[in-house]
């Protein structure tokens, strides 16, 4: 992304909305967003992304990449696979990764990454993928304080976050390059799977219109997770139609 060029703002309402309304403006492949808080962080499936001021990692990156539409949720396990290793160098070698968009730390969510494409016609326009990091926060909402933690709450002691938003970016620029190059997360699967944090465990995948229970396999070369059914049958589940969550549990 040799015209990356990162763009602060001290408040926002999403840095994705504000990556969407760059882009109309025709800011260029490799624009980074970063908030120092949010008003209004979105989430998958129109959650809400809690964005307090404790210095944590607001940001997104806008891609005009020269892919089919249906390659671009990859790009949210290249930017999970990136989060995940600039985290191992920031001291934290625990991190897993709960597909497709979430990682794992101690058991609880550590970072959310939204992606999202935008067309025109049946061509990709530019896609935008949102990360949100929890580094600082030290005490979370009673309904999160279950599922979520922080980088401050396991590492016991403040971060700095630009240098982690650094990381981030320069890892996902060599990710990033090697999957355009092949077209496939073929590069990614052995590394990736030995951070998913469901491998070989029982999961529940939500479907629209149904549910069932089946056992996490890893992940393919197309970045579908391959899960085994109670009946024996293998299926490979698309990112942009399901989610996955534990049985017993948010893993």
């Amino acid at each position: 992304m040799e015209n990356k060029q990162i763009i602060y703002y001290e408040q926002l309402d999403s840095t994705n909305v504000q990556a969407v309304r760059l882009a109309a403006e025709g800011a260029p492949h490799g624009t980074v967003v970063v908030a120092g808080t949010q008003t209004a962080g979105k989430g998958r499936r129109g959650r809400i992304w809690e964005s307090p001021q404790e210095d944590n990692i607001y940001m997104s990156l806008l891609l005009r990449p020269s892919l089919k539409p249906n390659q671009a949720p990859m790009l949210t396990l290249v930017m999970a696979q990136s989060v995940a290793v600039a985290l191992q160098k920031a001291g934290f070698p625990d991190v897993q990764i709960k597909w497709p968009n979430d990682l794992i730390l101690a058991g609880k969510k550590i970072c959310g990454i939204l992606t999202e494409m935008y067309l025109q016609g049946d061509t990709i326009d530019y896609v935008v993928v949102g990360v949100g990091v929890n580094v600082n926060t030290r005490v979370f909402p009673k309904e999160l304080q279950e599922q979520a933690t922080s980088l401050r709450l396991q590492g016991g002691k403040v971060l700095n976050c630009d240098p982690l938003v650094k990381n981030i970016v320069e890892v996902f620029e060599e990710y990033y390059q090697r999957f355009m190059e092949q077209g496939s997360l073929a590069f990614l699967c052995r590394q990736y799977n030995e951070l998913l944090v469901n491998r070989g465990k029982e999961v529940c995948v939500l479907e629209p219109d149904y549910e069932y229970r089946a056992y996490a396999e890893g992940i393919n070369a197309q970045g579908e997770l391959i899960v085994r059914t109670t009946a024996g049958e293998e299926k490979a589940v698309f990112a942009g139609e399901v989610s996955v969550r534990g049985v017993y549990g948010y893993i």
